[in-house]
């Protein structure tokens, strides 16, 4: 099979190690069919999409709604590097699914509004899909409610008149959208179990996300979770598409 393309953005390596270990684990792949790009490190190479069976973004510190003025140069480049893939993605109907950092990427290009007004605190969340989610392929096999690791500062306050909301919660909206038929956005994170949000927690505790002070009590509190469903998202897009 073609290997997936995996664009990464965390510039802590832990992170970005424990991220690439769970798209492996819950894609049931093996390194030689998910190659990464940290796009944090260095310019994105030029990318023949029929090379790949589908593109993956991960979750990322960047949050896409801030002024331009607070963002740094490598975010002003990674941005322009993705909306420029995201051109021939989108043209192309190119299999596609963006988590968490996906909704902003692939949301904005597709003239989402982005904002602060739908935010969720770091933790478990009770994600429900819509009658659209529970026809689609990507879904399937999933119940119509599941719970899901989330956090994030911003998320999407209205759609694209062409998107398809697949999943709410109470707090958020829009939690998945597809555009045209294999161009998928999450906010939650599908390949996040809890001890990989304990990671996270961990290694972001200074990161703006939460009161650091209060790192313990979120770790605690994400190992009384068991958050098995959202994997299978993973699993559906590396059978679907695997090509």
């Amino acid at each position: 099979m073609k290997p997936f393309l995996l664009l990464a953005s965390r510039a802590e390596d832990a992170a970005a190690e424990d991220e690439y270990a769970a798209y492996l684990r819950y894609g049931g792949l093996v390194p030689e069919q998910l190659r990464r790009v940290r796009l944090e490190a260095a310019p994105l190479p030029h990318l023949d999409l029929a090379e790949y069976s589908g593109v993956i973004v991960g979750g990322s510190p960047f949050t896409s709604s801030d002024p331009a003025e607070k963002k740094s140069a490598t975010q002003h480049r990674v941005e322009r590097e993705l909306a420029g893939l995201l051109d021939r993605i989108v043209e192309q109907d190119f299999p596609f699914l963006g988590a968490c950092y996906g909704v902003g990427t692939l949301g904005r290009h597709q003239g989402a509004v982005i904002d602060r007004t739908f935010g969720e605190q770091l933790g478990g969340v009770e994600i429900e899909l819509t009658q659209a989610g529970l026809a689609d392929p990507l879904l399937r096999g999933m119940p119509r409610r599941f719970t899901a690791f989330t956090g994030h500062k911003e998320a999407c306050s209205s759609m694209p008149s062409h998107a398809v909301l697949l999943a709410s919660s109470l707090a958020c909206p829009v939690h998945m959208f597809r555009i045209k038929q294999n161009l998928y956005a999450t906010q939650f994170h599908p390949e996040l179990d809890a001890e990989g949000l304990v990671t996270r927690i961990d290694i972001y505790r200074h990161a703006g996300y939460f009161p650091p002070e209060s790192a313990e009590e979120l770790m605690a509190a994400a190992r009384t979770f068991t958050v098995t469903e959202p994997m299978t998202i993973l699993k559906n897009f590396v059978a679907r598409y695997a090509g």
